[in-house]
């Protein structure tokens, strides 16, 4: 199931000698596509440049223990994806509702957002914004990053038919929100 690069990565990596190249290598190799995935479910660049640091943290203190028993990129998407998961359980304890949370969220994209930006783009991500912490996940995974069911189910320790039921009530609530707005 390891791709040829993965196997050099971690080779590498499991070589003392070899270890900072090893681990540079799989920071160069899956930096940005991790980044993306962090960034568009926290939506500020500050608060996913701090999720990719934690999850490369956490990458280089466990990577001994990757089994290889999934693709690396879904391992390393479900550490990223844990470390969002931390950070909106953080921001509940001071925000009083999931809703709150969210609401955050739209705002941090309307004040990051270009004053000639693309109004539909906003609005859709505004869409994706309002959907529940799990069905928002889903949608991201297997719309932006074209993940399969079965990888996103490694990634989010879910059933497939869950993930299916999950992405086509993210689709709709989407489209009803888009039609709506």
């Amino acid at each position: 199931m390891i791709e040829t690069k993965d196997e050099e990565i971690l080779s590498m990596f499991r070589e003392q000698s070899t270890r900072s190249k090893g681990f540079t290598l799989l920071m160069n190799s899956y930096n940005q596509r991790i980044y993306w995935h962090i960034r568009r479910l926290v939506v500020s660049h500050e608060d996913a440049q701090d999720i990719l640091q934690e999850t490369f943290i956490n990458v280089y203190n466990n990577l001994d223990s990757f089994a290889g028993e999934s693709k690396l990129y879904t391992w390393l998407y479900r550490i990223a994806t844990n470390e969002c998961i931390r950070l909106f359980r953080n921001r509940k304890k001071f925000l009083a509702s999931h809703d709150e949370v969210n609401e955050k969220l739209i705002n941090t994209l309307y004040d990051t957002s270009a004053a000639d930006g693309d109004e539909i783009l906003i609005k859709f991500q505004e869409a994706v914004l309002r959907l529940p912490e799990k069905q928002r996940m889903v949608f991201n995974l297997r719309y932006y990053d074209e993940l399969s069911y079965e990888e996103i189910s490694q990634i989010l320790d879910s059933s497939v038919a869950t993930l299916k039921t999950n992405y086509h009530y993210a689709s709709s609530k989407i489209k009803e929100f888009m039609i709506n707005a």
